[in-house]
């Protein structure tokens, strides 16, 4: 099988791990150790293998999708000089050793994914992103083509409501799949033009913007306060357990600069694999923080 060669130190199981932690997801699935993903109607499968990771299928349609997916635009090095003269993220980086945080390779799944987490747990926000793929995506062998913005367009928020969706956020979704939104354009826009650009499409908010920056454009600097998870590995890792408002974590990212989306997902992960706080505890709390 093909090899993408991945820079050292790499983890893939750690790396993965978001897609097994609140149930599968039909659109990036982890099965048998692996991921499969759909790139052009193919089934792409992604395992762990020496010096990177096993694609097959591998060419130049699937290779820029998949690096994408592996998080490989991180300057990864860089941050772990960082890391390791930081007092918060050094224990978490040396546990944590080879991760590589994903991304979101699509821009509109990037935005759907968010809408469908507003204010929900990331096992319920999962269990309804998976029947809305079923439902308009195209299924290759075991993955699913998450759903184009033309067949979403074309639904009603009533069809939408039938597979779990609240009404307001189903509207939201079949709005933004509606949207003139130029998702290439985007990825050369600063974050604050970025950020202005989705918030004025209705249903999108600032924590969404956030994640859009940190999640699929891989922007450095990308620091999502407002995020629930964010808050509790903060309190936990950088407060001793003391409660933190939204503006005191908004705040406390200036630690972190120039790597606060690195340090943002590091720290969330922590939280997960380096606690004693399971996934299943952390995510069915009170409900998140995030955009109405």
């Amino acid at each position: 099988m093909p090899l993408l060669p991945l820079p050292d130190p790499y983890d893939f199981d750690l790396s993965t791990e978001r897609y097994r932690a609140w149930g599968p997801d039909l659109a990036t699935l982890w099965r048998d150790g692996a991921l499969h993903r759909v790139v052009g109607g193919r089934e792409v499968r992604i395992a762990a293998a020496p010096g990177g990771v096993e694609v097959e299928p591998l060419d130049p349609r699937t290779e820029p999708h998949v690096r994408h997916l592996l998080g490989l635009p991180f300057d990864l090095a860089a941050f772990g000089e960082f890391a390791a003269e930081h007092e918060v993220l050094a224990p978490l980086a040396a546990r944590l050793r080879g991760f590589r945080p994903p991304l979101a390779p699509d821009a509109f799944e990037a935005l759907v994914t968010s809408v469908t987490a507003q204010q929900v747990s990331l096992f319920a926000a999962t269990a309804i992103r998976n029947r809305l793929v079923e439902r308009y995506g195209d299924r290759a062998e075991h993955a699913y083509a998450f759903p184009a913005p033309e067949r979403l367009a074309a639904a009603s928020p009533d069809e939408l409501v039938a597979l779990g969706f609240s009404r307001r956020k189903a509207e939201y979704v079949v709005g933004l799949a509606r949207a003139d939104l130029d998702y290439a354009a985007l990825s050369s826009l600063p974050d604050e033009e970025v950020t202005a650009r989705l918030v004025a499409v209705r249903g999108l908010g600032v924590w969404t913007a956030e994640w859009f920056l940190a999640r699929h454009l891989a922007r450095p600097r990308a620091w999502p306060a407002g995020d629930l998870g964010l808050r509790r590995a903060a309190e936990r890792f950088c407060a001793g357990g003391r409660p933190l408002r939204t503006a005191e974590v908004r705040e406390l990212g200036g630690c972190f600069a120039p790597y606060e989306n690195l340090s943002a997902q590091y720290l969330l992960l922590a939280l997960r694999v380096c606690s004693s706080t399971t996934p299943a505890a952390s995510s069915s709390r009170a409900r998140q923080n995030r955009d109405p």
